[in-house]
């Protein structure tokens, strides 16, 4: 499918468009969609002065996750605590989409500090979803994910941690990538659990999301995780070229089991996946069944993981260095006061750092938090295993379909089907990618991908094929 981005920006080098319509078709649709599907917690109003007639986003609209600081624009990561808060500084991501001509329509709703997977945490209330108000978009990154499926804009930028990109991504229909870790910076994203956080682009189309993906990934001296990525121009060459075939001949796509053959996958979703699957073998695609019994402990790890780092990282949003204040501390004594202000996280975050702060004490660190990082290390090591000689791992998106939007978060039993596929991508800090391939009914089915380290030039080509194979 042509991309909609490269096509405006190359019109508007010809003098063939005007870049204040393009933003003002998507002020006016995010007018008219906020009110019913509560997208944006930001929205600017009106079309900024002097839009930029140069650079590769030129004009471009785009909606960014509420967790990625905008200097002189609200930052809250959905949270009351933050629901003040102005940024006196930009992500990098931020300064290198306004260095090319981006225009930043608003900040997308999101699971308050991006703890969620169905964007209901939210202090701002529930992202609705798109294709069916009544599911759920999935989280954290729903609003970015539903800017992106209900037409407000082509591209958005989210943030994974443990699939909240692509899951988001599977449930509206839309294409989601987690990169490499250390491909983006992390810059002025606020973290939830920082050896997982990765930015990630989302996008109407394969070759927006990987034009989007060639601008925003880049080595940041700001951030000391970040890694100067070895692709050159080929990720940008790959948005605006047409769609290599040769590349899915000559790839090992190999399917995990125990990722597909989950006792709370739903049915439908596993047919509609083998259906792809087939299809994709009708175009040359090798595709062999693996067994790897490590991956079901996947989940386990990451959380003792996620949630020990989030204990870490939100302990300063206290009232004194970060967040609101409900109290002062003149008025009371600390232990009120900590508590007073703290007391302005929603539930889940709330559990998470509890947990964490639990698995991190004296007695059971060793137990819970060292443990986990030694079966990280087992686990990467055999998925490396799996994708030596050019594999890759390919799973459903989502071997569930979208949960109703007033699910029970707290009855994690049809999660746990959805957690391993994507937390795998998180933990191991490889590339990842969700590809819509067609709907049952109104429900989107979708595919993930899972590459090698600083394999997003063959995960995107790969994404491009497939798009056009399930039109």
């Amino acid at each position: 499918m042509k991309s909609r981005v490269l096509n405006f920006v190359e019109d508007l080098r010809r003098g063939a468009a005007d870049q204040y319509k393009y933003v003002e078709k998507a002020l006016e649709e995010a007018a008219k969609k906020d009110p019913k599907f509560n997208i944006f917690i930001t929205l600017k109003g009106e079309i900024p002065e002097n839009l930029a007639l140069s650079g590769k986003l030129a004009g471009v609209p785009i909606a960014i996750k509420d967790n990625i600081v905008t200097k002189d624009l609200r930052t809250t990561c959905a949270s009351r605590i933050l629901e003040n808060f102005v940024p006196k500084y930009s992500a990098t991501v931020v300064k290198i989409l306004e260095k090319e001509g981006a225009v930043i329509i608003g900040k997308t709703n999101m699971d308050e500090f991006a703890m969620g997977a169905l964007g209901t945490t939210s202090a701002f209330g529930p992202t609705l979803n798109p294709l069916d108000v009544k599911l759920s978009p999935g989280g954290s990154s729903s609003g970015s994910a539903a800017a992106v499926s209900s037409g407000i804009v082509d591209l958005a930028l989210g943030s994974d941690t443990g699939g909240s990109v692509r899951l988001p991504a599977a449930w509206t229909g839309v294409f989601g990538l987690k990169p490499t870790y250390g491909a983006v910076s992390r810059f002025g994203l606020i973290s939830y659990a920082d050896s997982m956080d990765q930015i990630g682009p989302m996008a109407s189309t394969a070759s927006d999301l990987a034009y989007l993906y060639s601008i925003i990934s880049s080595f940041d001296p700001l951030d000391p995780t970040s890694s100067g990525n070895p692709w050159g121009d080929k990720i940008e060459r790959i948005a605006r070229e047409e769609p290599d075939y040769d590349i899915l001949r000559s790839i090992k796509l190999k399917v995990p089991k125990e990722l597909v053959e989950h006792p709370q996958a739903d049915d439908s979703i596993v047919k509609e996946f083998s259906r792809a699957l087939s299809k994709l073998e009708s175009e040359g695609a090798e595709i062999s069944e693996i067994s790897e019994p490590s991956l079901l402990k996947v989940p386990q790890v990451y959380y003792i993981i996620a949630f020990s780092e989030a204990s870490s990282n939100l302990a300063r949003f206290d009232g004194v260095r970060y967040g609101s204040r409900v109290i002062m501390p003149e008025e009371v004594d600390w232990d009120t006061y900590y508590m007073e202000n703290r007391a302005l996280f929603g539930w889940e975050v709330k559990r998470r750092i509890m947990l964490g702060a639990f698995i991190l004490s004296k007695g059971y660190y060793e137990m819970y938090y060292s443990m986990a990082l030694k079966a990280r290390g087992m686990i990467k090591s055999k998925v490396e295993q799996m994708l030596s000689g050019g594999g890759i791992i390919l799973t459903p998106g989502s071997p569930i379909p979208p949960l109703p939007i007033d699910y029970d978060a707290t009855d994690l039993s049809r999660l746990n089907a959805v957690d391993a596929p994507l937390m795998l991508a998180n933990l191991t800090g490889l590339p990842a990618i969700t590809i819509p391939v067609g709907k049952r009914g109104s429900i989107p089915i979708s595919i993930q991908l899972i590459g090698s380290l600083w394999s997003e030039d063959i995960l995107l080509s790969i994404a491009k094929v497939t798009e056009e194979i399930f039109g």
